[in-house]
């Protein structure tokens, strides 16, 4: 007879209600109208000029890429915008807003943040009334409007991270199967990897202070700067 293994009381978590969980899903989602499917974040550049070649390299440098650039920039703003937009503290909300916009390290990840912020505050008016007030005078970048929805779905800031980091995740999976390239397979032991390391980047994200945050990663900003001009390139950035 199977034995089954209780979760150990240390490790349940409140459990999110039936319609936050299902919002979290659908803004994780590839298939959210947002263009991400059209970013590789520096990965395309990587393969040709940084050695990214197969399955192990690809893995190791999103994971990298996990720890070192999201997870100390993005993600962190992801979780005090939630908690901002939940307080309702607009001059909070704009203060991280213009964080990300002037911290980008190159014309391309200005111009994927933005995009991304744009379509997804259109496709956010679909959804809440009030969501063309909140940005009529707030320029949205994509990690403080995806905040604003994990907000509106009662998510923690936990769980909106979380949400966050697997929708990157599932987006550059699929950007390193198209680009190195990579089989289906191969994808899926990437992308499981990076969900294995998610807890840990942003349970590193929320610790961060205003003053520990920040977007300092030169290999990735040279290399997101050498794609503007790299030829026969799949990717805008």
């Amino acid at each position: 007879m199977t034995t089954i293994t209780a979760i150990p009381t240390e490790h349940r978590r409140k459990m999110l209600a039936p319609h936050s969980l299902l919002q979290l899903i659908w803004l994780a989602s590839t298939a959210l109208p947002v263009g991400g499917f059209s970013y590789s974040e520096g990965l395309e550049a990587a393969i040709e000029w940084a050695g990214v070649k197969d399955e192990a390299s690809a893995a190791d440098w999103l994971a990298g890429q996990l720890h070192l650039s999201l997870a100390r920039g993005d993600l962190s703003v992801v979780a005090q915008a939630i908690s901002a937009w939940s307080a309702g503290d607009l001059a909070r909300v704009q203060a991280l807003n213009d964080w990300v916009r002037q911290t980008r390290e190159s014309a391309e990840f200005l111009l994927q943040t933005e995009q991304m912020g744009r379509s997804f505050v259109e496709w956010l008016k679909l959804h809440h009334a009030d969501a063309a007030a909140c940005f009529a005078e707030l320029p949205p970048t994509y990690p403080v409007a995806f905040a604003f929805a994990a907000a509106r779905a009662g998510a923690s800031a936990q769980d909106g991270c979380l949400a966050f980091a697997f929708g990157w995740a599932e987006n550059m999976s699929a950007a390193a199967i198209k680009a190195v390239p990579l089989g289906q397979s191969a994808g899926q032991r990437i992308l499981a990897r990076l969900a294995k390391e998610i807890p840990a980047a942003v349970e590193a994200a929320m610790a961060l202070p205003d003053d520990r945050r920040q977007s300092f990663s030169p290999m990735l900003a040279i290399l997101s700067a050498r794609h503007e001009t790299q030829y026969s390139r799949l990717f805008r950035s």
